[in-house]
């Protein structure tokens, strides 16, 4: 298997586990900003209204990324080939150079968090140096391809489990004898609701680029949402746990508080890097989906090293950070909605191959996708205050499924353009 093979893996070569589908996703979601978002929920919001957000949270959005996992399965295409059903081969590139860009913000962020913390702790060790290292570490491992990162995979997430049950552990320890502090910021319960949700569809435009090496549409299904929902849980729930102790979302701070800096930068620098095999995978398929002739392998490193420059830059991206969340809702959350509608029930009369054809079906943009996007984007912007992500991707799965349903049907006859 290449690095960032654009082409649909054929059935025979499908042979991925379950297991790794779930340890590649919880690779990705043991992260830093997994930490951040449940300590940005815990501000302002009582410690038992914080844990139902993230709880709830991590459910709905789990389970709308799940839902659309077996495209990959059933088709073997990646996710940025597949939504050119629903959008067109011109939508998709919108999307994929959507991806791409703020891919580059996710890997320059999680550096940015992982080398932030160790520098507090060693500060003789420059973060720059050490977010570009981070950074080359996990582009080196995606460049070697899909079997090299579930590799690495099998051996960092347990390392990951085990250094964050002992965070949880001191953590639970310290908040016996820490009276909880409330922090500066806050957030409604709707607003800490769309923050989670928006957090996991985050990975929403990875739905069919893992599950394509896996043959069976109900267990990579199954095991996306179970590795997606139980990380999220867990992680943001010791998130918000630590800011309840420290008073503050600010990574070194919550892991001061309890005494434990070291481990928990050893814990933030190894997710560092599994959840970057999955930003660079992601935008080097972006990348090769707008410029086909770039080879996998030299998409992986521009990607990968680009995204390390750029962590070394400024110190303030978690500033920004709900603000990018929110961002990020407004562009997926519908998005997702489209998708679902393209997909239940599965198109029958589309034969993966003609997604790749230069003219033809998928060659010119698909409207009504882009409207019922549009559209539900605009929802997601009117209601942020009050709830923006169910009435957002109701929206737009509403005015696709009806466009489905309503439009003439094919005439007999007619035939995908070959590729």
């Amino acid at each position: 298997m290449n690095a960032a093979d654009l082409e649909p893996i054929p059935a025979a070569e499908r042979t991925q586990s379950a297991t790794d589908l779930f340890l590649i996703f919880a690779g990705a979601n043991v992260v830093a900003t997994t930490f951040i978002t449940g300590a940005t929920v815990k501000g302002g919001l009582s410690f038992a209204a914080s844990m139902a957000a993230v709880a709830i949270g991590s459910v709905i959005g789990a389970l709308l990324v799940a839902l659309l996992v077996p495209v990959g399965s059933i088709w073997g295409v990646p996710s940025i080939i597949a939504l050119r059903a629903p959008l067109g081969r011109p939508g998709a590139h919108g999307v994929a150079i959507i991806l791409y860009v703020t891919n580059f913000a996710w890997i320059a962020l999680n550096n940015v968090i992982a080398a932030s913390v160790t520098e507090a702790i060693f500060p003789a060790v420059s973060m720059r140096v050490l977010a570009v290292a981070l950074g080359i570490a996990a582009t080196l491992i995606v460049a070697g391809g899909p079997r090299l990162v579930a590799l690495a995979n099998r051996a960092a997430v347990p390392l990951m489990v085990v250094a964050g049950a002992v965070l949880a552990w001191l953590a639970l320890g310290a908040l016996d004898s820490v009276p909880p502090t409330a922090t500066a910021s806050s957030l409604s319960m709707w607003q800490a609701l769309d923050l989670v949700i928006a957090y996991q569809v985050s990975w929403i435009l990875m739905f069919a680029d893992y599950s394509r090496y896996s043959a069976s549409p109900t267990r990579s299904g199954l095991a996306v949402f179970a590795s997606l929902a139980l990380t999220s849980i867990l992680g943001m729930a010791l998130g918000a746990l630590l800011c309840a102790i420290s008073g503050s979302a600010d990574p070194g701070a919550m892991l001061a508080a309890i005494g434990s800096p070291l481990l928990g930068a050893a814990l933030l620098a190894t997710a560092t890097i599994t959840t970057n095999f999955v930003n660079i995978y992601l935008s080097a398929l972006a990348l090769r989906s707008l410029i086909p002739r770039i080879k996998d392998g030299p998409a992986v490193l521009v990607t990968g090293f680009v995204g390390a420059a750029l962590s070394v830059l400024s110190r303030e991206w978690i500033d920004g950070y709900s603000a990018f969340m929110g961002t990020l809702g407004l562009i997926l959350v519908p998005l997702g909605g489209v998708a679902l509608a393209q997909f239940f029930p599965f198109p029958g009369d589309i034969e993966p191959r003609a997604l790749y054809a230069a003219s033809g079906r998928f060659s010119t943009p698909n409207w009504a996708g882009l409207v019922a996007w549009a559209a539900g984007a605009l929802v997601y912007w009117r209601y942020q205050a009050t709830g923006a992500t169910l009435p957002a991707l109701m929206v737009s799965f509403a005015l696709f499924a009806a466009w489905r349903r309503l439009k003439p049907p094919r005439r007999s006859g007619e035939t995908e353009p070959s590729s």
